[in-house]
């Protein structure tokens, strides 16, 4: 499912608000996400999960094509938890 099936689906279910207003909301929520994470905040979702930022230090890599040493720079990653609620979703 992508942003645009996700806006569709929310239409469905709710047929009183309209296009507009729904990809106003969502395109929100994902917006306070990511500006959440780019400050380095956790995001918490009771029940769905958390996303969070990790800080990866430089390393030495190796390049798998040549087999030849490669720096790699220190950077952040996102990544995401499944919360308890979602596991036992899954797994039923």
């Amino acid at each position: 499912m992508n942003k645009s099936d996700l806006i569709i689906k929310i239409m469905n279910l709710n047929s009183q608000i309209n296009q507009k207003e729904i990809e106003k909301s969502v395109n929100t929520f994902f917006d306070t996400i990511t500006i959440s994470l780019t400050n380095s905040q956790k995001v918490e979702l009771r029940g769905f999960g958390s996303f969070g930022v990790k800080k990866r230090e430089a390393r030495l890599a190796r390049n798998p094509k040549t087999g030849s040493t490669v720096a790699v720079s220190a950077k952040k990653i996102s990544f995401f938890k499944m919360g308890k609620g979602m596991k036992e979703q899954l797994n039923n």
